[in-house]
């Protein structure tokens, strides 16, 4: 609580990485619901502008060596629950 988390996400693609390499993350909460995207990357980062993720999460991946991770800062305990990592790099995903 209070320090920031870094949620690690690693890819390995046999394409070449280009502009059309997208990476969404999602989150649902332990106390179950709706799965939501928290965050979406293609070329440049797009944090969530609503929920209780707003102005919270950051970039902190590099596409060009697989990695896809995102920080969050001061989490707090309702934070808690599955978050997941999306990567499609066409043709692969």
């Amino acid at each position: 609580v209070g320090e920031q988390v870094l949620l690690k996400c690693s890819f390995k693609s046999s394409s070449p990485i280009t502009e059309s390499l997208r990476v969404d993350w999602t989150y649902r909460p332990l106390t179950g619901g709706q799965m939501e995207t928290i965050f979406h990357y293609q070329s440049v980062p797009h944090p969530t502008t609503a929920g209780q993720f707003k102005d919270r999460i950051s970039w902190a991946g590099n596409v060009a060596n697989g990695d896809a991770s995102i920080a969050i800062q001061s989490p707090v305990p309702s934070d808690n629950g599955t978050f997941i990592c999306s990567v499609k790099n066409p043709p692969d995903v």
